[in-house]
């Protein structure tokens, strides 16, 4: 039916419009949804990755192991690439370690491999030394094919359903039956299965890519380079190379123990031979669309817990929520309408008709606090917070400090929206390899708009007048120590020559990004900002003169009392912290799915960070105390503290990292996402609290 024809039966014009924009949207590509059809014997490209561990944070590119095939530099059928070819990748991929290259497997759509040789290798003590302990830490390895990353394919333990695990082992180690000791064997021959279904519109989609490693002693090999049996049973291919006896007895004469490795390098070598078999299965139980559902099974056993989650953070919101209804209802309904406690007109307080003026004189009180004191038993009935009308928004101690973070909170609550937002679309899924990074840097760079003009508005409020030096804190602090830090770390991560360092070119790009785009698009917000919008008006004026602040119970004016309120927001986060932990610091797919879960525990994480700010500000200005503005913000942000002391739990209790590079990377980066957190929670309670004085201030007026 034509779009007039949809009009012509009453069909309103958006609906129509709204078909024509689907309709559009068809031919657009969004990462994960471009579909790769396979005729018979058409190569199907075979990418070789990296190798990770969840003992470590130190990953490694495939082609720096030394005892893989290295790259021929041939080009294969159907590759305009020769072997070892660099894949382009998105800053996203190249943050996270991936060092995609093309590789000399050979795979053909339908076309069966019983055995095939690779290379063989020689690897020296000082390799074999290396694998063993990349073996004793647990690496796997990472190949890609056809966008789906290579697994290691298991079944529940009553056999109804199969999951995949992405990456296959390294290898493995076992317990000698001879002597006790522990040996560890190298996989180096790969059994490469390709599930694929028929595509409706012709050709053959791939739905599953698994793969079965095997070790296979070099003796087992015959002269074409493969076993004679491939699939039999064979005496795995012991990383050991025996040790030079003579060369020992002579660096220990006349001991009785001789080391069998102490660090010599006599030029012996072990070979390693490298095969591969391929073959092809149908399987029509997996729609193409739901090919990586596989890589979820095991968190979709864990959906009930999900929804526990949920249902813990609605409980712990509503208990406050009706904390703050019984605020409310005291301040805007019982204190303003009807109490007899006194109400505030023009800032002055009104009794039974009776003015009494020079006791909250706004401007010219000079002798304020005499006055104060000469009438204070007339006014007992008076609320707290009513009598810091004259200094509730008096302007705040280094207030050039707490506009900046304010803006730079603004900018991360911009991005992180949005990138909740794009994920439950499912623009943002795991064949997006990189995409949550990217698209994350993206959205923060281009909110460098927002980030200026928050903080020009709040600094223009504030009284300010140097803006620009103001725009330059806002464009630099936060960026400017985030990126210290990172290049501190990756000068550690360097050293070890692992992919997880970022390339100097990268970085370099980085700072272009910064300084060229960012910066710029902060200066522009903050000028709009500051020279074009209007200053944040308030409901009263503030006087000259500041108000003594009585003394203050300790849950106010304590570091323990902002970190209790903390627990609250805390609690409504932590079930869920416990999936995206597993994911970022054991699983290392990168492949977190249930977003839904997620930003459904986020909303009401800002909704429960409202509410406690909501209580807390209330609470210091019934004690008279109108410091409001950090306090709010810090309380906002004090669940980032819980946050980083179960990332301390967490590591000591679920993870097995070794080494001190992985110990401090862990440390740093878990330090560097709770600021990110606290900055970004903190200024959601600094807003709220703010919106609560001016509309509990704004109210106390009557005729």
């Amino acid at each position: 039916m034509s779009i007039m024809g949809l009009r012509s039966h009453g069909c309103p014009r958006h609906w129509a419009l709204l078909l024509l924009f689907v309709s559009y949207t068809c031919a657009w590509y969004l990462p994960g949804y471009s579909i790769k059809r396979y005729n018979d014997d058409e190569p199907i490209p075979l990418l070789v990755n990296k190798i990770f561990s969840d003992h470590t944070q130190l990953q490694y590119a495939y082609f720096d192991l030394p005892f893989v095939c290295p790259a021929s530099g041939e080009k294969h059928v159907g590759s305009p690439f020769a072997s070892g070819h660099s894949v382009s990748q998105n800053l996203g991929e190249i943050l996270r370690g991936d060092r995609i290259m093309t590789s000399d497997f050979e795979l053909h759509m339908g076309k069966n491999v019983e055995c095939r040789a690779l290379c063989t290798k020689e690897v020296g003590r000082k390799d074999v030394n290396w694998g063993r302990q990349l073996i004793t830490e647990g690496y796997v390895v990472e190949w890609i094919a056809d966008n789906l990353p290579g697994a290691t394919s298991f079944v529940t333990v009553d056999r109804s359903r199969k999951y995949y695990a992405s990456g296959f082992k390294l290898g493995y180690r076992e317990f000698s039956p001879v002597d006790g000791k522990q040996r560890y064997y190298i996989n180096n021959h790969f059994t490469i299965v390709i599930r694929w279904r028929s595509a409706p519109e012709g050709g053959k989609v791939v739905v599953g890519f698994e793969i079965y490693p095997k070790s296979i002693r070099a003796e087992d090999h015959t002269e074409n380079g493969c076993p004679e049996h491939v699939h039999g049973d064979h005496d795995g291919l012991e990383l050991h190379i025996p040790p030079n006896l003579d060369r020992l007895r002579e660096m220990y004469p006349g001991s009785s123990y001789l080391p069998e490795d102490d660090g010599y390098d006599d030029g012996a070598t072990l070979k390693v031979p490298i095969t591969y078999s391929v073959y092809f299965k149908e399987e029509n139980g997996v729609e193409w669309s739901n090919r990586w559902d596989l890589y979820f099974s095991k968190q979709d056993e864990s959906s009930m817990t999900h929804w526990l989650a949920v249902l813990n953070s609605l409980t712990i919101c509503g208990v406050l929520g009706v904390a703050v209804y019984v605020i409310w209802n005291r301040t805007v309904q019982g204190d303003i309408k009807g109490r007899g406690d006194g109400a505030m007109e023009d800032g002055k307080f009104k009794r039974g008709g009776a003015k009494k003026e020079g006791l909250l004189d706004q401007a010219t009180d000079v002798e304020r606090d005499g006055d104060l004191d000469s009438d204070e038993e007339g006014i007992d009935d008076v609320s707290g917070w009513k009598l810091l009308h004259a200094d509730v928004f008096r302007v705040p101690q280094f207030s050039g400090l707490l506009a900046p973070l304010i803006g730079s909170g603004m900018q991360l609550l911009f991005m992180t929206t949005g990138l909740l937002l794009l994920s439950c679309l499912g623009i943002l899924n795991p064949s997006f390899r990189g995409g949550f990074v990217s698209v994350g840097m993206g959205l923060f760079i281009f909110a460098g708009l927002f980030s200026g003009y928050f903080s020009g508005s709040l600094y223009k409020t504030f009284g300010g007048v140097s803006w620009r030096k103001n725009t330059l804190i806002t464009a630099l602090l936060f960026p400017g120590l985030t990126f210290s830090l990172v290049f501190i770390l990756n000068l550690f991560v360097w050293a070890q020559a692992s992919s997880t360092a970022i390339p100097f070119g990268t970085l370099v790009g980085i700072v272009a990004l910064w300084l060229l785009i960012q910066v710029p698009l902060v200066y522009v917000g903050s000028w709009y900002g500051f020279m074009r919008a209007k200053p944040w008006e308030h409901p009263t004026k503030t006087s000259s003169i500041p108000r003594q602040i009585p003394p203050q119970p300790w849950y106010l004016h304590s570091v323990q009392g902002t970190i209790l309120t903390g627990l609250a927001p805390f609690a409504v986060l932590f079930i869920e912290l416990l999936f995206v932990f597993k994911n970022l610091w054991q699983d290392k797919s990168g492949y977190y799915y249930v977003f839904g879960f997620l930003s459904a525990v986020t909303s009401i994480l800002v909704v429960t960070v409202s509410e406690v700010t909501i209580i807390a500000t209330y609470s210091q200005l019934c004690s008279e105390n109108y410091h409001w503005w950090w306090q709010s913000f810090l309380t906002g942000g004090s669940s980032a503290f819980w946050v980083f002391a179960y990332c301390i739990w967490y590591y000591y209790f679920h993870l097995h990292i070794t080494g001190f590079v992985s110990s401090l990377l862990f440390f740093s980066y878990s330090l560097l996402a709770c600021t990110v957190y606290g900055l970004l929670i903190g200024t959601v309670g600094f807003l709220t609290a703010y919106a609560f004085i001016r509309r509990i201030y704004s109210s106390v007026k009557v005729d």
